[in-house]
C-alpha cells in the first residue's frame, strides 16, 4: 500500500492517511514498559514443577514471534484511556492462547518448521506438544479468573471456542478442492482473526467504554486479523523460506485450499484446474512448480493481496470514531504493516 493515499470506507467517503508513517520500533516504544511487563508475566506464569512444560513452553514462547496480539491488546487499552494493570494480564493471556494454537496446529499439520526453527513437536514429539498446549490453555483460563471480570471471561471463552471450530473447519476442508472462497474466509476469520478481535475488543472492555467503542475495536481486530492471514497465505506461494520461517508450499503439501489456490482454480483452464485439484486432493509437492506457474498466470497472489488490502482499509475505517491519539495512529500503522510485510 502506498504511504500517501486515501482510503474509501463502506459509505463511499474518504479518509486521508497521514503522510508521517510510524516505524515498527516506534510503535513498540509507545508501550515499551507494558511489553516488558507482559514478557515477564509470560515467563512467570509459564513456570511449572514439570520440567518438560518449562522446556517446551519457553522454547515456543521465545522462538521469535512478533507478539502482535499482545501489542494490539495494549494499544487498544491505551487508546481507550485505560490506566490500570489488567491489560498486562490480558495481553499475556492472549499470547498463551495463541501459543497453544500453534502447538496444536503443528501437530495436526505435521509441521517441522516454524519461524525458521524446528517445531516443538519435531523436537519433543506430538504427545508432549499437545499436552503442553493444553497446559497453556488451562493456565490462560486461570489468569482470566484472576482478573475477576465476567465480561472478559465471556469474550475469551467464546474466542477459544470459535478458534477450535475454525480448526475443525479447516481440517474438514483439507484435501477438498471444491472449497469455496466463502468457506475459506469463514475459516480464517474463526481460526485467526477471532483472537485479533478479542485482543482489541478487551481494551475497550477493561476501560469501561461504551458499546460503540467496543464494537469499533472489535471490527478493527476482525478485519486486521483477516488481512494478516490473507497475506500469510499469499506468502506461502510468493516468498522464500528464510523470510516466512517455514517451508514454501507447506499449505499445498498439507492439502490446504487457501485463497491463492481457490482463485487459481476458478480462473485457470480445465487442464490447470485439474492439476491443482489433484494437488489439493493428494497433498505433497510433486507438482509445486506447475502450481506456482498457474498461480502466477492467474494473478492469484495479486488477488489475495488486494483482498487483504481491502480488509486493512476496513480495519482503519473502523477506528474513525475513536479520539485521535498516538495509540490510534499506531493501530492504523499496524494495518498498513499487515499488507506491506514480506515476513
Amino acid at each position: 500500500m502506498p504511504p500517501f493515499t486515501e482510503l474509501t470506507d463502506i459509505m463511499g467517503q474518504t479518509a486521508p492517511v497521514k503522510e508521517t508513517r510510524l516505524s515498527q520500533s516506534s510503535i513498540r516504544d509507545l508501550v515499551a514498559s507494558d511489553l516488558e511487563q507482559v514478557d515477564q508475566t509470560i515467563l512467570n506464569r509459564l513456570s511449572s514443577d514439570v520440567v518438560l512444560i518449562n522446556q517446551l513452553g519457553r522454547y515456543i514462547i521465545n522462538s521469535g514471534g512478533k507478539r502482535l496480539r499482545p501489542l494490539l491488546a495494549l494499544l487498544a487499552a491505551k487508546s481507550c484511556g485505560y490506566e490500570g494493570k489488567a491489560h498486562i494480564q490480558v495481553a499475556a493471556i492472549v499470547e498463551f492462547i495463541h501459543t497453544a494454537t500453534l502447538l496444536h496446529d503443528d501437530v495436526v499439520d505435521a509441521s517441522d518448521m516454524r519461524r525458521g526453527k524446528e517445531t516443538a513437536n519435531a523436537i519433543w514429539g506430538n504427545e508432549a506438544s499437545v499436552l503442553v498446549g493444553d497446559f497453556l490453555y488451562s493456565r490462560a483460563f486461570q489468569m482470566m479468573v484472576e482478573i475477576d471480570a465476567m465480561r472478559v471471561m465471556e469474550i475469551l471463552a467464546e474466542t477459544t471456542n470459535t478458534i477450535a471450530e475454525g480448526e475443525v473447519m479447516q481440517l474438514m476442508n483439507c484435501n477438498e478442492p471444491d472449497t469455496t472462497e466463502k468457506q475459506y474466509i469463514e475459516v480464517i476469520q474463526s481460526k485467526t482473526a477471532k483472537l485479533f478481535e478479542a485482543a482489541t475488543r478487551l481494551g475497550a472492555v477493561l476501560a469501561g467504554r461504551d458499546e460503540s467503542t467496543e464494537s469499533a475495536l472489535s471490527c478493527y481486530g476482525m478485519h486486521l486479523g483477516t488481512s494478516f492471514q490473507l497475506i500469510d497465505d499469499a506468502m506461502d506461494y510468493s516468498a522464500n523460506s528464510d523470510d516466512i520461517g517455514k517451508n514454501i508450499g507447506d499449505d499445498l503439501a498439507e492439502g490446504k485450499p487457501t485463497l491463492p489456490l481457490i482463485h487459481a482454480m476458478a480462473n485457470a483452464n480445465e487442464q490447470d484446474k485439474n492439476l491443482i485439484s489433484d494437488a489439493i486432493e493428494n497433498g505433497g509437492l510433486d507438482n509445486i512448480d506447475a502450481v506456482l506457474r498457474i498461480i502466477e498466470s492467474t494473478h492469484s497472489i495479486a488477488y489475495t493481496r488486494e483482498l487483504a488490502r481491502g480488509e486493512a482499509d476496513n480495519a482503519i475505517n473502523c477506528l474513525k470514531g475513536l479520539p485521535d491519539s498516538p495509540y490510534k495512529e499506531a493501530m492504523i500503522e499496524l494495518a498498513h504493516f499487515a499488507v506491506e510485510r514480506s515476513f
